[in-house]
């Protein structure tokens, strides 16, 4: 596909050759208008006639937009376009979104005679379409695809939108933050923009924050998203306990994901797999990244995308992921990634085309869509997914250690408690949870908060009670320590550890407890 100006040089080399069908696919309808008539008013196309045709407006003079027939049916238009090709030369007509135009019908083989009769007085009929053209009239001629507005024209188009009201209400962006804005308005129409842009404006004044602003607002155009499940995030999953690397490193991510690389030959960061033992923050992790970067987030539902017919899961992953270069920039968020991509034994080859699909838009895409994959059963990925380029790191979330389970006990128990913790209890807490998972404290705490509301506040809470619970919580690393020991044992040789490098070992085998508190 091409932008504007390759749009335009293909135009003028077609009608300069006298091509008599030029199909011009897109959807922006009056951008490909201002391309024919920038086209067709260049002092060497002065002497040739364009007239124009729509449903609204009937047939008219392409430049001085004056009437030129009153019969503003497409039959009279066309008998009209038959009479001037048949006596005049180097005339072209062009008709706006005709109908069916897509398959063999007497309408598109009565076009295809006026092509003909166009040929031979060096005339050309320009379809402006956003449907395909049937074969057979498309054989006779030429076709050009334009491009939605790369990020150059973007920018050109947000500048002189600014520049329209400059003195109107104040502005307080700079070059780079226009920049910005037309980078993250990469995949909207011209119109899209400027709308988005008018909304911005219409509040009083241009902040530098509402280059953000303008991303969030960017994916209220996309209503229909295939594939894509658009997510609302909660108070509750703005932050993460432990993770200190994988934080830190997003951190850094962060900078790059807002930074202009147009100089720089670096593309947007691509993402990140999360791979380790369940209910440690993997999936709260995309959720936490989402709100922390100010981005939406889409889920890409795996289940949904494999269909039940020939080719229909490809097509799936195909505008799936199309849909999310347009959203972009957004979190791209994958849950248990090994259920959709994996397929070693399944011998319809469904899945490992659709890992292609995945593989090659990881490879390629430039959008700034960035993708927090999530996997449990780590053995079943393919290997072509863990292989370095594909995402930017590859993470494993273990088992949290003391001080990351101190960090996650403060961290739910001000949620639901609301309350402060006591420094000793917690330090109690932190001993009797070992190899308890994030989702496993968080689980307890949630039992606390609750006899908290059930018993009139916090100062009612006795402090055995909350020990209790804890001791009486059985996590995955008891109920299957075969299957948590496994998962260790691949990531911490095969990934970097999400939490601080040194992690405190833990015997999974320990058997379950049932422990009493009497009191302090």
């Amino acid at each position: 596909m091409a932008n504007y100006g390759e749009s335009r040089l293909d135009l003028e080399s077609y009608l300069t050759a006298r091509v008599p069908v030029i199909g011009v696919r897109t959807i922006e309808q009056r951008r490909a208008l201002r391309l024919v008539k920038e086209v067709a008013e260049q002092p060497k196309r002065a002497a040739q006639p364009f007239w124009i045709y729509t449903r609204a407006t009937g047939l008219r003079d392409l430049r001085t937009n004056s009437t030129v027939l009153d019969d503003r049916s497409l039959t009279g238009a066309m008998d009209y376009m038959a009479a001037q090709f048949g006596a005049r030369q180097l005339a072209t007509v062009i008709l706006v979104d005709p109908d069916g135009l897509d398959s063999d019908t007497p309408f598109t083989r009565h076009v295809a005679e006026l092509a003909r009769l166009a040929d031979t007085n060096a005339g050309s009929i320009v379809l402006i379409t956003d449907n395909p053209i049937w074969s057979g009239l498309q054989r006779l001629g030429m076709s050009l695809q334009l491009d939605l507005p790369d990020q150059d024209e973007m920018y050109a188009i947000i500048s002189d939108f600014l520049t329209d009201h400059r003195g109107v209400v104040p502005i307080a962006w700079t070059q780079d933050d226009a920049r910005r804005a037309s980078e993250f308005l990469q995949g909207v129409t011209e119109g899209e923009a400027v709308n988005l842009m008018a909304t911005i404006v219409a509040k009083g004044s241009v902040e530098p924050d509402d280059v953000l602003v303008l991303a969030r607002s960017k994916d209220r155009i996309f209503s229909d998203l295939a594939g894509l499940e658009r997510l609302s995030l909660k108070a509750a999953d703005y932050s993460v306990g432990g993770l200190s690397s994988l934080r830190d490193w997003l951190a850094r991510k962060h900078r790059l994901m807002h930074a202009d690389l147009r100089a720089t030959g670096l593309r947007p960061p691509r993402g990140v797999l999360l791979v380790g033992v369940p209910g440690c923050g993997k999936s709260l992790s995309a959720k936490a990244v989402a709100q922390q970067w100010q981005l939406p987030l889409y889920r890409l539902d795996m289940a949904s995308i494999h269909g039940k017919y020939l080719g229909e899961s490809e097509s799936r992953m195909r505008e799936a992921l199309a849909t999310a270069d347009r959203v972009a920039p957004c979190i791209l968020w994958i849950d248990e990634i090994e259920k959709g991509l994996a397929g070693g034994n399944d011998q319809s080859g469904v899945p490992q085309r659709v890992l292609g699909q995945f593989l090659f838009w990881l490879q390629e895409s430039e959008s700034r869509a960035f993708v927090v994959a999530t996997a449990n059963d780590v053995r079943s990925l393919p290997p072509e997914l863990l292989r370095k380029g594909r995402f930017d790191e590859l993470f494993f979330v273990d088992l949290p250690d003391g001080q990351d389970r101190k960090e996650i006990i403060e961290m739910y128990y001000r949620r639901y408690v609301k309350a402060e913790p006591d420094p000793d209890q917690v330090e109690r807490l932190v001993d009797i949870s070992e190899g308890f998972a994030g989702a496993d404290i968080e689980s307890a705490l949630h039992d606390v908060g609750a006899e908290v509301l059930l018993n009139g506040g916090a100062e009612a809470l006795h402090p055995t009670f909350v020990l209790q619970t804890f001791a009486n919580t059985t996590p995955l690393s008891r109920t299957n320590p075969e299957q948590v020991d496994d998962i260790r044992t691949w990531g911490r040789e095969r990934a970097v550890p999400a939490g601080r490098q040194a992690t405190t070992p833990y015997s999974g085998g320990a058997p379950s407890r049932r422990v009493v508190f009497l009191g302090d």
